[in-house]
């Protein structure tokens, strides 16, 4: 269409003098470039990045490598459609740490009807450039809880909470600083996008939560939009607070791009569970152990191998703490020894203190600690399984040898013929030369005693009476 617009314009301006002819060619050229941008403006990007369970490691990498394509993609808004139940505080924190940094707008929406932004959620919203929601959909609940089943667990009610007591009585210090910084944290949030900071400390110290209508109401949200489409609507030519200042956000004409889970990201989010990557780095070592006590099996050492990578792979998106695994190797090396070295238990009982202490300080994250269940088995389990596989590898070196020169030692063989001193004999079918110190008649059953060269050593087979 511009292209026959600027046609036309170019065949009325030969008709006019040169002075206008120069003049109005340039207004041409002028028009058809505001034309181009604007066309160009038109096809810009909104880049959807899906959450639909859990806030953990793997979400958090996904998010992450997510909002950094976007940016180079030169994307003009990212959507984060979320639909979860909370998560990790280590991987929300990361979430919004990008959020903040990102110089791409940021729209968290919660969606389709009948989800929820919880807990982590919640905070995810509240780092936003833009929040929206479905209709049908809440948030809130954002009371922290620890994991594990330590003490002074969450669980307390709402009213307890705020009274500074939970169900057991008072909350402990640790309780009490998480739910302090998290209340500290979620306002500083709420004040740098202007939403309603007292609601948000109150989900926090009391675990309410709020529908999508009523929070809009109270400001803790900006939009409430049926799909995506209203979505963008509804954003175009708000202002949002950026880290670099306010910025302007235009939705108009743009084209959505979805950016998928890789393959990536669901291997991560199996085996970034503490629990897991705890099992598959044990099973990665004792492969290998029984690999070297079983030389040629091969199975256990692919195995063991494929587990320990799988194992350091979720160890590089998980807070670990490396002295954490030095104990637990540590551990393992004191059991072998215990059963080389008659310590009277010292080693072994030794290499459960560091094996235990090592699983207990693996992961440095009070909420992604490995269940102290599994610690518990594992030690059972590896002592047993350690203790028969060294015993077994010790029977295997103190049986006789089968196989080979060193074999043939206590075997019978029987003379050739009359020799003395150096003759023929019949050992398993073969003939040998041998060597020995007397004289030997053909026939006569002759003993092994060992090697010299290419002779055997051989006496005169002593005769039971």
């Amino acid at each position: 269409m511009q292209k026959r617009i600027a046609v036309h314009l170019l065949r009325r301006i030969q008709l006019l003098p040169l002075s206008i002819r120069v003049s109005c060619l340039f207004m041409v050229i002028l028009l058809t470039a505001l034309l181009t941008s604007e066309t160009i403006q038109a096809s810009g990007q909104a880049v959807l990045l899906r959450v639909n369970g859990p806030i953990g490691p793997a979400v958090s990498d996904y998010l992450q490598r997510g909002l950094s394509s976007s940016e180079e993609l030169q994307a003009d808004v990212i959507i984060l459609q979320i639909d979860t139940p909370g998560g990790l505080d280590h991987s929300m924190r990361q979430i919004i740490q990008a959020i903040l940094a990102s110089s791409v707008p940021v729209i968290t929406y919660v969606a389709p009807d009948g989800a929820r932004a919880a807990s982590a959620g919640t905070y995810i919203l509240y780092a936003s450039h833009l929040a929206a929601m479905s209709p049908a959909t809440n948030l809130g609940a954002a009371s922290p809880v620890r994991i594990g089943g330590l003490s002074g667990e969450s669980g307390a009610e709402p009213e307890e909470r705020e009274n500074g007591e939970s169900a057991h009585g008072k909350l402990d210090t640790l309780e009490r600083k998480i739910i302090n910084d998290a209340a500290a944290y979620i306002k500083s949030l709420a004040e740098r996008h202007g939403r309603n900071a007292e609601w948000a400390v109150k989900a926090v110290r009391e675990a309410v939560s709020l529908s999508a209508e009523e929070a809009l109401e109270l400001g803790v949200i900006d939009i409430v939009a049926t799909d995506i489409a209203d979505l963008l609507l509804q954003a175009d030519g708000r202002e949002v607070q950026m880290e670099s200042g306010p910025y302007r956000i235009s939705t108009n004409g743009l084209s959505l791009m979805h950016i998928e889970q890789s393959w990536r990201t669901q291997l991560l989010a199996v085996i970034s569970d503490p629990n897991i990557a705890y099992i598959l780095m044990l099973l990665g070592i004792y492969g290998f152990i029984y690999e070297m006590a079983n030389p040629g099996f091969f199975l256990p050492g692919v195995l063991g191998g494929i587990s320990l990578l799988l194992a350091f792979y979720a160890f590089h998106v998980l807070p670990v703490n490396y002295s954490g695994i030095a104990l637990i190797f540590m551990g393992i090396a004191l059991l072998v020894a215990e059963v080389y070295v008659p310590s009277f238990g010292s080693l072994g009982i030794g290499g459960i203190v560091a094996f235990s202490v090592g699983s207990l300080i693996l992961i440095e994250d009070e909420e992604l600690r490995v269940a102290w269940q599994t610690i518990v088995g594992t030690i059972v389990v590896s002592s047993a399984f350690l203790i028969w596989l060294v015993t077994r590898l010790i029977s295997i070196r103190k049986r006789k040898i089968e196989t080979g020169m060193d074999a043939m030692i206590g075997m019978t063989g029987e003379a050739e013929g009359d020799f003395d001193q150096e003759g023929r004999i019949l050992v398993l079918g073969e003939s040998w030369l041998a060597r020995c110190s007397g004289s030997i008649k053909k026939g006569e059953k002759v003993r092994i005693t060992g090697q010299d060269g290419l002779f055997l050593t051989i006496e005169k087979q002593q005769e039971v009476v």
